[in-house]
């Protein structure tokens, strides 16, 4: 499928995944600005709604005034300082959302360069689970998947063996 452009096992498990439990004809609003897997989505008949670069932490405007079915968030919460305030402010009953995994032999990621391109949470699936139900989700299907890099060495051996990403499918509780 994505071979040579995209992070393929990534993406493939993250389609096939998002297949499984959405529908083409749900509208969906991707947390983050137009990127390389929304466009995978738009290219497998999904229509959907990006924000617009605008700061999560502080503005969940566009998640109030757009109209959508499905909240998605790809790679995106661990850069929020605030993820707690942003699901509390989704409007529509379902998410889909994956999010890197903390792992004991690989410090938190912070770019040099870039400001904005850091990781402020990197969660255990425990605490992403806790922040689902503290904010009115219940988690209906989830899948950790290891990150394999072509390199020699320790952590490269331990990636292929340890979990890197978690990927859940939730629901709103109705009360």
């Amino acid at each position: 499928m994505y071979e040579k452009t995209y992070p393929s096992k990534r993406f493939n498990l993250t389609l096939a995944f998002l297949k499984k439990h959405i529908k083409t004809s749900e509208t969906i609003f991707d947390l983050g600005v137009p990127n390389p897997f929304s466009k995978i989505m738009e290219d497998n008949g999904y229509t959907v709604i990006n924000t617009k670069g605008e700061d999560l932490d502080n503005d969940q405007t566009a998640l109030q005034n757009e109209t959508y079915n499905v909240f998605t968030g790809f790679e995106i919460f661990e850069h929020l300082l605030n993820p707690y305030t942003v699901l509390e402010n989704v409007k529509c009953d379902k998410l889909l959302i994956s999010i890197p995994l903390r792992l004991w032999f690989s410090p938190a990621y912070r770019s040099k360069t870039d400001k904005w391109d850091r990781h402020y949470h990197e969660f255990e699936d425990w605490q992403l689970d806790w922040l689902l139900e503290k904010t009115g989700w219940k988690i209906v299907d989830r899948v950790k998947f290891t990150h394999p890099v072509k390199k020699l060495g320790f952590r490269p051996l331990l990636r292929y063996f340890t979990p890197r990403y978690y990927m859940v499918y939730a629901e709103r509780v109705k009360s």
